[in-house]
């Protein structure tokens, strides 16, 4: 099963993935599709000036191929991950607790002192592939509080769900959750 869509111009066949007996998500991967990468950064980048924050965050993995590009797009000299696992080259880390609706059970997100200390102070923008329960997002929010930086905007290529009602997010285009059959639960 698939839904096809187009995401910042371009038609993409999204496969259905189950999470629950009775529930699938379409599935937005942009590894691997440079062209639909860019198209996403760029398209982000206009939802965003690049006067509202310092630096770009986002978590491990679909979310970094994005802010690689926005980043290199707008010329930022710097970007932030936060790792799924404890890193050695990882000066004293600090963690948080993410749940995400892809990712089964709970989760750390990892980030070194040093980033942590150059997050400090500064606007932070948090980049995502989709937010669907906001579990990933919530956990960035409370790493860069925990860093002592400021969240000044949350930008992600598709809003799953109940997300696209959230007036805290800027995103590129809505995506709706599918019963087992692949129709959409709400458009």
């Amino acid at each position: 099963m698939k839904y096809t869509m187009t995401i910042a111009g371009l038609e993409r066949d999204l496969p259905l993935c189950p999470i629950a007996d009775d529930l699938y998500i379409a599935a937005f991967i942009c590894f691997g599709d440079a062209e639909i990468t860019t198209a996403c950064a760029t398209e982000l980048l206009k939802l965003v000036p690049r006067e509202n924050y310092d630096y770009i965050f986002t978590a491990e993995a679909k979310g970094i191929p994005l802010a690689h590009e926005m980043a290199r797009q707008s010329r930022a000299e710097k970007y932030f991950v936060a790792r799924k696992g404890k890193k050695n080259y990882m000066p004293d880390p600090i963690s948080v607790d993410d749940e995400s609706i892809t990712t089964v059970g709970k989760q750390n997100l990892f980030l070194g002192r040093d980033d942590a200390e150059l997050i400090k102070g500064k606007r932070i923008l948090i980049v995502d592939d989709v937010i669907s329960t906001g579990g990933s997002l919530r956990a960035m929010e409370k790493m860069i509080e925990m860093c002592g930086g400021t969240v000044t905007g949350r930008v992600c290529v598709l809003a799953e769900g109940d997300a696209a009602r959230r007036d805290d997010i800027k995103f590129l285009g809505t995506i709706p959750l599918f019963n087992g059959k692949g129709e959409p639960l709400s458009e």
